[in-house]
């Protein structure tokens, strides 16, 4: 039997998932949630374990991990970074970032240090939220029924590079690319803000109806693969068909699809296209 896994649980489908999967192969878990982050029904029901804390208790976090008897660690879902006036940090939160106050500058880099200081000074062992789901990393082809026609595979590439741009930069990683050229990059506020920019500019145009452009989504470059992977699901495939766009393009290996069967279920009554791209990892 693996050790009893503590689940960092952020937001959105993934801490679920993984909580169901170690109901179904009988692994003790437990989680911790954060207040105003995780939604509330994935603890929701008795014989899920678990605590809330609020965001800046680190220490409180770990104290729990450590009475559970926790010895391995999966970070899960996304977290909105707060504004550092209503964090309220506690010591152990102070300290990290005093140690690590370089990390602050974006999310891979401070996701990076806190996988180290888990493991270097509170003695856990990090894994990836694929270790708990072996079939949750995007596989390389299409899914599903429809395929990118030419044009769309010109934008993937596009796409592809300006994704990679902005990760070098720890900015994003996503980008949207239409005929050749790049009509949206993610920023600080995610995917679906910047999928909601283009359904925005798209209303009433003739481009909602015709369908063009491709959201393409790839972890960033030396990215700490432990932690916030790029990552779909079938409220994705919603958002890309309510901007319009043809289809999605994921990394294969570095990309995280929640639920494959509904997201090609989903995508397939769309009449979108998924595709898994391999790509050579870029230090």
């Amino acid at each position: 039997m693996p050790p009893k896994l503590g689940i960092i649980a952020g937001n959105g489908e993934l801490p679920g998932r993984i909580i169901e999967a170690c109901k179904q192969t009988g692994r003790p878990f437990f989680v911790v949630a954060f207040k105003d982050q995780t939604l509330p029904e994935t603890v929701t029901g008795k014989d899920i374990p678990h605590a809330w804390v609020r965001l800046g208790a680190g220490g409180q976090a770990v104290k729990h991990f450590r009475d559970a008897g926790v010895k391995e660690l999966v970070l899960a879902g996304g977290i909105r970074r707060p504004k550092m006036s209503t964090l309220r940090p506690d010591a152990w939160v102070a300290r990290f970032f005093a140690t690590h106050a370089t990390a602050m500058i974006g999310d891979d880099g401070l996701l990076s240090a806190l996988v180290g200081v888990l493991e270097r000074d509170e003695g856990f062992r990090v894994v990836g939220a694929e270790s708990v789901l072996p079939d949750v990393l995007a596989a390389t082809g299409v899914y599903g029924a429809h395929a990118p026609d030419e044009q769309a595979l010109k934008d993937i590439e596009q796409g592809i590079r300006a994704a990679r741009e902005i990760g070098g930069k720890d900015v994003g990683q996503a980008a949207v690319a239409e005929q050749g050229r790049i009509i949206a990059v993610e920023g600080a506020d995610g995917t679906d803000a910047m999928l909601a920019r283009i359904t925005r500019c798209r209303q009433g145009k003739e481009a909602i109806q015709r369908r063009g452009g491709v959201l393409v989504k790839v972890k960033k470059p030396g990215q700490e693969s432990r932690a916030d992977l790029p990552t779909i699901g079938v409220s994705t495939v919603d958002t890309v068909t309510g901007a319009g766009l043809a289809g999605i393009a994921i990394e294969a290996g570095g990309t995280l699809v929640i639920d494959r069967e509904a997201v090609i279920e989903a995508a397939d009554a769309a009449g979108l296209f998924v595709i898994g791209v391999p790509l050579a990892e870029e230090n």
